[in-house]
């Protein structure tokens, strides 16, 4: 389903109904700072899984997530002194932290070695649904697999796409431009950064 939503003042009952559809295991594409994501419930492994076979991603390789705030990454990472200021300074932003991953997080949504990719993306849209679902989104590029496919920034491109296998697709318009997010791991306590993107440290 296409639904339509304001960007810079989304509706609240728009906002609620995708919410009450990602708690029934509902798998969404919608738009970020950077490009068109694709989203589920992190604690819902089935949406999880759904989104793994859309993706043709091997298991094991795990996907980021959205949180709404600093506060809410350090419940699901470990965030070192040194980290947080360089997030604070970041976030929201087009950047995914890579950081040890804290208990609560769900083992399909970890690394090999306990880290996860966190994201606070500049977009109302985005803030306003983790806010009112409670807890991270799941976030990944909406692209038909992981080799080199373009990145989407029209709602009416991932309609074509992906519009018979997910259940909602939110259009805000185009987006300004389709550079993926800047990744930077903050594991260690040192800051690598694994790919160039959009972000600028």
């Amino acid at each position: 389903m296409l639904l339509e939503i304001n960007s810079d003042n989304p509706q609240p009952r728009l906002i609620g109904q995708v919410v009450e559809a990602l708690r029934q295991g509902a798998v969404i594409c919608y738009p970020t700072d950077t490009v068109y994501g694709i989203g589920c419930d992190i604690f819902n492994q089935k949406a999880v899984k759904r989104i793994y076979q859309l993706k043709q991603r091997a298991v094991g390789k795990p996907f980021s997530f959205i949180c709404a705030d600093l506060k809410d990454v350090s419940t699901y990472a470990h965030v070192s002194n040194h980290g947080y200021r360089l997030m604070r300074k970041c976030l929201p932003g087009p950047y995914t932290f890579v950081l040890p991953a804290a208990k609560i997080v769900p083992k399909i949504m970890m690394s090999k070695q306990k880290t996860v990719g966190i994201r606070v993306p500049d977009h109302r849209v985005c803030m306003d649904l983790v806010s009112a679902l409670g807890n991270p989104i799941l976030t990944t590029s909406a692209s038909p697999d992981d080799r080199d496919a373009p990145l989407l920034i029209h709602a009416y491109e991932v309609e074509e796409l992906f519009g018979k296998v997910v259940d909602y697709i939110i259009d805000c318009g185009p987006l300004a431009d389709s550079e993926p997010s800047t990744v930077v791991s903050l594991v260690d306590e040192t800051v690598e950064i694994l790919r160039q993107g959009k972000g600028v440290l």
